[in-house]
C-alpha cells in the first residue's frame, strides 16, 4: 500500500486540499511540481501546460493556480517534486490556515463552474472534470474537520518526522541549510497539532482510544528520549553525518534537535498520554462519531470514487470471500500438506491455515535473509516487465527495512514513492521485525503490489508524464492506486521467470502459474486477495454494522492466512482509517472487469501491452473516469 495518512504534519500526511493520502500505503501519493508563480532563478521543471496548444487559456490558468496552491500549502511535497521555493518551510496546520485554504478552494470552484466548456478539447474536458472532482471532494470533506485528528495508530510525528530527510533531496549546501531551518520549525508545528487535537476533543471528534493507547504516546516518548541521548545519532541528523561537524547547517541542526525537537516530542507525548488519549472515544465505529453515518459515507465515497454504499460494499465483500475460499481450498490439494491429511472443505482450510501460521519452514530467522529474499524477487520481476508493458518508469527503486521505531505499528510493507524530478528514488519498505509473523509465502505478491509493477511502477509513470498538464501528475485516487497494485499481484501469473525458482516445498522448476509456481506462493497470493475482499466485510462491519474488534479479528483469522499479529495490526488500521481499505478490491474488480470486457470484445486483436498503455499513462483517475477512458479505447479498436 501507499504510505497512508490522514491530515497529518507533513507531506506524507496532510494534503493541501484536505484529503487523506494513501499510506499504503505505506504508500504516499505525489504532489505537484512547481509551475505557476515560480520566482526567477528557481530551477523548476517547465510548466507542461506551455507545451499544449489549442487549449482553454482560462482553464489552464485555473490549473496553474491550483498546482501552485498545492505547492505553497504543502512545502515538503513541493520539495519532493523539485520545487525548492519552500524548502525551509513546513506545512501550516493551524485552524486559520485550513479556513484560508477552504475559502480559496471555494473561490476556484466557482470560477471553474462558470467556464464555458463548449469549445473544450478532450484534454480540457478531462482536466476540468478532474479539478471539479478534486475540489468537490475537498470542500465536502472539510465539513468533517479531518485536521482535528492528526494522530492515529498508523501515522503521526512519531512516524513521519524522523523520516523527513528521506522524503526530500538533501544533497547541496543550500538543501542542507534549508533542511536545518525546517528542523527549527518543528516546535511550532507540534503546538499547532496540539491546538487541532484540543479542538477535536471539544467537538468530540477523536479517534478511538483503544488503537491509540499502546501505540502513539509511548512511541513518542521513547523516540524523544533516544534523540535526546545523542543528537548526532538521531535520524534527524543523518544528512549531516558525512560532512564536517562545524558546518553552519550541521551546528544549526544539532541545536534544533536538542532545543526544539526533543522538547516538542516530550510535549506531544505528555499531551497525548495525560489529556488526549483519556478523552478519546471508547467506541470504534466511525458512523457513531459526532459526525454520524454521513462521515463514513463520505469516507467510502472518497476512497472508492464510487457511490457504493455500506450494504453494497459489504455484499461484494461477502461474495468475493466465498469465491476465493473455494479457490484456496482447491489450491491446498496441490501442496504436500494435502497429501498427509484426509480432511476436506472448511476443516481442511482451517487446519492448513493453522499449519501455515505455526510451521517454522515458512518463516525466516534472520532479517538479513528476509531482506535478501525480497531483493532477489524484485530483480527477477524487473526483466519480465517489458513483456507486459510498453511504458516503463525511468525512476529506480530500492528495498529497505522499515525503521525499527515505526515497525511495531506498521504493516508488512509499504511503498515510499520518489520522484525523478528531484532525484529521490522510490523505496519498497519491508517490516523485518517479529519474523515469526512474516511468512515467506506472501513475499512474491507483496513485492508485486508494493514495488513493481505495482505502486512504484504506477506512481513513477504518473510522476513522469510529459504530455499532460502538471495537475494530472499529482492526482491520486486510492481506488485506482491500490486497485492497480492488487491487480498487479495477478500479473505474476502471466510472467515467466524461468527455471530454478526456490520453492518452499523443496522442489524447483517452472509451471503455468509463472512466479507462483510453488503452490504455497500461489496460496499466499490468494490469501492476499481474500484479505482485500475481507476488508470490505470487516470495514463496513465495524464502522456501520455494529461489529466489535474481536469479531473482525476472528473473521480475518477464519478466512485468510494472515498471522495474528498482522491481522490485529490491520484491524487497528481499519479502525483508524475508515473506508480506505475498501478501495483496493473495488479498484481491482474495476480494472480486471475492464480488461475482461476488452478481451471479449476484441478477441485476437486484444493487446495487453496496449491495454496497460491506456490504464497507466493517463495518470491516476477516479474509477468512473477510468471506465469511460478504457471503453472509448475498446470501441475505437473494434472499428479497426
Amino acid at each position: 500500500m501507499l504510505k497512508r495518512t490522514a491530515a497529518l504534519v507533513c507531506t506524507l500526511a496532510a494534503c493541501a486540499i484536505g484529503q487523506d493520502a494513501s499510506p499504503g500505503v505505506r504508500v504516499i501519493p505525489q504532489r505537484p511540481q512547481g509551475t505557476a508563480g515560480a520566482p526567477a532563478g528557481v530551477k523548476n521543471p517547465p510548466n507542461i501546460a506551455q507545451k499544449i496548444v489549442a487549449r482553454s487559456g482560462a482553464l489552464l490558468t485555473l490549473l496553474d493556480e491550483h498546482v501552485d496552491f498545492l505547492m505553497r500549502e504543502d512545502p515538503l511535497w513541493a520539495s519532493r517534486r523539485g520545487d525548492e521555493r519552500f524548502n525551509d518551510q513546513l506545512r501550516d496546520e493551524s485552524p486559520a490556515a485550513y479556513a484560508r485554504r477552504l475559502e480559496e478552494m471555494r473561490a476556484r470552484f466557482a470560477r471553474l463552474k462558470a467556464l464555458d466548456r463548449s469549445g473544450f478539447t478532450e484534454e480540457d474536458a478531462l482536466d476540468a472534470d478532474l479539478l471539479e472532482y478534486e475540489l468537490t471532494l475537498a470542500i465536502d470533506g472539510a465539513a468533517f474537520y479531518p485536521e482535528q485528528m492528526p494522530v492515529n495508530s498508523l501515522d503521526g510525528p512519531h512516524v513521519t518526522w524522523p523520516q523527513m530527510c528521506d522524503m526530500v533531496p538533501v544533497r547541496t549546501a543550500k538543501q542542507l541549510s534549508d533542511y536545518a531551518t525546517r528542523l527549527t520549525k518543528v516546535g511550532a508545528l507540534a503546538d499547532q497539532l496540539i491546538e487541532q487535537m484540543r479542538a477535536g476533543l471539544a467537538a468530540k471528534r477523536t479517534p478511538p482510544r483503544g488503537v491509540l493507547k499502546n501505540a502513539v504516546a509511548g512511541c513518542l516518548a521513547q523516540c524523544g528520549e533516544q534523540i535526546a541521548a545523542d543528537p548526532t545519532q538521531s535520524p534527524f541528523y543523518r544528512p549531516f553525518r558525512a560532512g564536517p561537524a562545524d558546518a553552519p547547517a550541521a551546528v544549526k541542526a544539532r541545536e534544533a534537535i536538542g532545543g526544539v525537537i526533543v522538547p516538542a516530542y516530550r510535549k506531544l507525548a505528555a499531551f497525548l498520554k495525560d489529556e488526549y488519549i483519556p478523552g478519546c472515544a471508547e467506541g470504534i465505529a466511525y458512523s457513531e462519531g459526532v459526525d454520524g453515518p454521513a462521515a463514513y459515507a463520505y469516507k467510502l465515497r472518497f476512497y472508492t470514487t464510487t457511490p457504493a454504499g455500506v450494504e453494497d460494499v459489504h455484499k461484494i465483500g461477502l461474495r468475493e470471500v466465498a469465491r476465493l475460499r473455494a479457490e484456496m481450498i482447491a489450491g491446498i490439494a496441490e501442496t504436500d500438506f494435502a497429501q498427509k491429511n484426509s480432511l476436506s472443505g472448511d476443516a481442511l482450510l482451517g487446519a492448513f491455515l493453522e499449519y501455515l501460521r505455526t510451521d517454522p519452514r515458512f518463516y525466516f530467522t534472520k532479517s538479513e535473509e528476509m531482506m535478501a529474499g525480497y531483493r532477489d524477487i524484485a530483480k527477477r520481476i524487473d526483466p519480465e516487465l517489458p513483456k507486459l508493458f510498453r511504458t516503463l518508469p525511468r525512476n529506480t527503486y530500492g528495498v529497505r527495512e522499515i525503521p525499527r521505531f515505526a515497525a511495531a505499528t506498521s504493516p508488512a510493507a509499504y511503498c515510499y514513492n520518489g520522484s525523478i524530478r528531484s532525484g529521490v528514488p522510490g523505496y519498497f519498505m519491508v517490516n523485518a521485525s517479529n519474523l515469526s509473523q512474516r511468512p515467506r509465502y506472501g513475499m512474491i505478491s507483496l513485492t508485486m503490489h508494493e514495488a513493481v509493477p505495482g505502486h512504484h511502477f504506477q506512481l513513477s509513470i504518473a510522476d513522469e508524464l510529459d504530455a499532460v498538464h502538471t495537475f494530472r501528475t499529482l492526482t491520486s485516487y486510492t481506488a485506482y492506486v491500490e486497485g492497480w497494485a492488487l491487480y498487479c499481484e495477478k500479473l505474476g501469473l502471466e510472467m515467466d521467470p524461468g527455471a530454478g525458482l526456490r520453492r518452499i516445498d523443496g522442489g524447483e522448476g517452472r509451471s503455468s502459474r509463472g512466479f507462483y509456481a510453488d503452490p504455497y506462493d500461489n496460496f499466499g497470493r490468494l490469501s492476499d486477495e481474500i484479505w482485500r475482499a475481507a476488508r470490505l466485510v470487516v470495514d463496513t462491519g465495524m464502522h456501520a454494522k455494529g461489529w466489535t474488534r474481536e469479531r473482525a479479528v476472528k473473521y480475518m483469522l477464519d478466512n485468510t492466512a494472515g498471522t495474528t499479529v498482522d491481522i490485529e495490526s490491520e484491524i487497528d488500521r481499519y479502525i483508524s482509517w475508515p473506508g480506505q481499505a475498501c478501495a483496493y478490491k473495488l479498484g481491482e474488480l474495476s480494472i480486471s472487469g475492464l480488461r475482461a470486457n476488452a478481451r471479449q470484445r476484441l478477441g485476437e486483436n486484444f493487446d495487453l501491452r496496449a491495454f496497460h498503455d491506456v490504464v497507466l499513462p493517463g495518470g491516476a483517475l477516479p474509477l468512473p473516469v477510468l471506465e469511460k477512458r478504457v471503453l472509448r479505447w475498446t470501441a475505437a479498436r473494434e472499428k479497426k
